[in-house]
């Protein structure tokens, strides 16, 4: 019974790996490569409504991985009382509060707001709801940079916890 136990624990720490991996790649192509494609290739308005689309199943997605990596390490058969072990528990409690956060606080948030700006294009950088608009997206930004950062470091921490495998 052990070595199904030992098993499917050396199975969940290879998928903790390939999440990592989905986690930085996937906030690493939506960040550098798909949003600025889009805003290089649409008019402003066009741009950030296409983006505004992709925005939820974005936040969604980050919210998965980070909690299905979260769960992985928690199955795997990690040394848990190394001090990397408890760093990557952090590391991964941090991005799944900073998801759930990012999915039904802000985003909901700056969604409303964006609605009060008639035209990107068109307004005024000194419009009060547009100003508005440019903080929040400036915290959402800085989130995202933090959640890519993290799985940064997860996945060089996993090389680590790789070595106290039993």
């Amino acid at each position: 019974m052990s070595y199904i136990i030992k098993g499917m624990r050396t199975l969940f720490s290879h998928i903790y790996s390939i999440s990592l991996a989905l986690w930085v790649g996937g906030i690493f192509l939506f960040t550098f490569i798909v949003t600025p494609v889009i805003f290089r290739s649409y008019p402003r308005d066009l741009s950030g409504d296409i983006v505004g689309r992709l925005f939820p199943y974005y936040f969604l997605y980050c919210l998965v991985v980070a909690a299905a990596s979260l769960g992985m390490l928690l199955l795997s058969s990690y040394d848990r009382i190394g001090s990397g072990y408890r760093l990557s528990l952090a590391l991964l409690s941090a991005a799944v509060v900073i998801s759930l956060y990012t999915n039904f606080r802000l985003y909901p948030y700056i969604s409303r707001v964006k609605q009060e700006v008639r035209s990107f294009e068109a307004s005024s950088p000194d419009d009060p709801a547009r100003k508005r608009f440019r903080a929040l997206h400036a915290v959402s930004a800085v989130l995202n940079l933090i959640m890519l950062a993290d799985g940064v470091t997860l996945i060089i921490l996993v090389s680590g916890l790789k070595k106290s495998l039993p």
